[in-house]
């Protein structure tokens, strides 16, 4: 039987933080950077091990500050997801995200995200959404739009799409 652990940062050993960054090496096929894993730390995470104690799946979700229609709201932002290729499409995934939800139910105003593509179904299944309005950053220089960048997916949300979403700054990608 898969167990499956909440705990945040502070609460985890150097040795679930190592094994964590190594799945999501394994996960991402290398194409996960520091930044991206800098991001996932902070808040709280979700693990899966087996009976064996060898770690399948990990997430998180960290607060971040979105602005939108002259309100700044609390978000809780899903960073980090992955299950070890050898054990996806079992549905550890879904547990994973599962514990998540439950965290951005409880803690924030909604949840938002950015999707691989790989990913993007099983959040749509989850009862995630495409956010259809406009994106942007508050950065050290002021607003900046980025009508390049994908729509971030958002949960528990209520927004009005003619007003854009903009989110704090950080290093890395924004989204």
């Amino acid at each position: 039987m898969n167990t499956l652990r909440t705990a945040h940062t502070s609460a985890l050993t150097a040795a679930e933080l190592r094994a964590a960054r190594t799945l999501l090496d394994e996960a991402f096929d290398g194409d996960f950077s520091d930044k991206d894993w800098d991001h996932g730390l902070g808040g709280v995470h979700a693990l899966v091990h087996d009976t064996a104690g060898t770690l399948l799946a990990h997430g998180s979700v960290v607060q971040r500050r979105v602005l939108h229609n002259g309100r700044s709201l609390r978000v809780g932002y899903v960073e980090a997801v992955a299950v070890r290729p050898d054990r996806q499409r079992q549905g550890i995934g879904g547990r994973v995200m599962g514990a998540l939800e439950r965290v951005v139910d409880g803690a924030y105003d909604l949840g938002a995200l950015s999707a691989s593509a790989e990913g993007e179904r099983m959040y749509l299944g989850r009862g995630w959404v495409e956010w259809k309005g406009a994106v942007g950053t508050l950065g050290p220089t002021g607003v900046i739009h980025m009508p390049e960048e994908d729509p971030p997916l958002l949960w528990g949300a209520d927004l009005d799409p003619s007003y854009e979403l903009l989110f704090d700054w950080r290093d890395g990608d924004i989204l």
